[in-house]
């Protein structure tokens, strides 16, 4: 069974799939692995470090990618990388499914069996195949720093002889995982720290961090069994936004994670809110990729608007590459093993769509699309 990593084509992306531990790992159970020269160059792992693991580096793209049982990467392939694979080969990445219909028709044409790690259940079995959660969790760390180096304020309340400097003020709407990351981050460097979900059931949560959790009341909200937040009417969102705005004006920084799985992100953050708060504050958008929670946020830039900072760094994950790459590798090679033909005691994975976990990540197998909530978005 060949597993090939090859490198990502995603403008910006600096991690990696798979680790050289974890090449370690697979080639103990069978697995041939095949990486491209440079796989690991940005987060820290050169091409020996891949050989002394176990495997082969290669630098023929396409012959790679023909040649492949299994594919793994971070981001979803080009389209001319998906012509290049051959039919029953897995293909294992975040595909964003919901936004890429061209690529997923594309990959069920070409007969490649396509596992969406977005789509990983969250439940207590796939927890350690959960590459959204890990991710989220470095990027609400990864936040935090990027407003820390933005704003001109240090975070903790200072006694000195020329006088007392004030803790920053830190609001976080959204307390999903990158959300409570963000929350704990911010109070371990000394920040009064505020948050808001739509979910009642957060609030214990954010507490136990040491932040003060916001109130807004907007109706009967909840959670999806996944974990995930409902998405809110626009009549709710108008309740919200009234009930941010006080906070907003009165934080040094603000870091939205407020996203709907397999929706765009609500826009919180209008441009009439962002007037009402000083010159000199920072917000970062996590959902950027998403649409964004802030008005007029860009991708990959800092716009600032009258003094106010709008932070849209994409893939925050990126921006800490060693061990978001290590996280990532762990989640993969958690489901490698966890579905690999236990019979034969060799690395081949078997797809029995009957399993609640594949059920629910594998969109096309087969030469057809057959995951429902895919198929039937329009």
């Amino acid at each position: 069974m060949t597993v090939v990593v090859s490198k990502e084509t995603h403008a910006g992306e600096t991690r990696t799939a798979l680790v050289p531990e974890h090449v370690a790992k697979l080639v103990a159970q069978g697995a041939r692995i095949e990486v491209e020269a440079g796989l690991g160059i940005s987060c820290g792992h050169d091409d020996v470090d891949y050989t002394r693991a176990g495997a082969t580096v290669r630098t023929d793209r396409a012959a790679m990618l023909t040649a492949a049982d299994i594919i793994l990467q971070v981001r979803k392939p080009a389209l001319e990388d998906v012509k290049n694979l051959r039919a029953g080969a897995v293909l294992i990445a975040l595909l964003d499914p919901f936004q890429s219909p061209e690529l997923i028709s594309a990959l069920a044409q070409q007969g490649v069996s396509a596992i969406s790690l977005e789509m990983v259940p969250r439940s207590t079995r796939a927890q350690k195949m959960d590459v959204l959660s890990s991710q989220a969790s470095l990027a609400g760390y990864a936040a935090v720093i990027a407003a820390a180096a933005e704003t001109g304020k240090i975070f903790p309340m200072m006694m000195t002889p020329a006088g007392t400097i004030k803790p920053v003020k830190v609001f976080i709407i959204g307390a999903g995982v990158a959300g409570l990351q963000a929350i704990a981050t911010a109070k371990r460097l000394g920040a009064k720290v505020e948050a808001f979900d739509t979910r009642p059931v957060v609030e214990e949560q954010v507490k136990s961090l040491g932040a003060k959790f916001v109130k807004i009341d907007v109706g009967e909200t909840g959670q999806t069994e996944g974990g995930y937040a409902r998405a809110l009417t626009d009549e709710q969102l108008r309740l919200q936004r009234e009930g941010m705005a006080r906070v907003c004006a009165e934080s040094d920084i603000v870091i939205t994670a407020a996203q709907v799985f397999g929706r765009r992100a609500p826009v919180l953050l209008t441009s009439e809110m962002l007037d009402a708060m000083r010159p000199g504050s920072v917000v970062v958008d996590l959902a950027v990729e998403s649409g964004g929670n802030v008005e007029g946020v860009a991708a990959d830039q800092i716009i600032e608007r009258k003094g106010v900072k709008i932070v849209g760094t994409a893939s925050l994950p990126g921006r800490v590459p060693v061990h978001a790459s290590q996280m990532f590798s762990s989640n993969v090679t958690a489901l490698l093993t966890e579905f690999w033909d236990k019979e034969t005691q060799a690395l081949k994975l078997k797809l029995n769509l009957d399993d609640d976990i594949l059920k629910s990540c594998v969109v096309t197998h087969g030469g057809r699309i057959v995951n429902e909530k895919i198929a039937t978005t329009p």
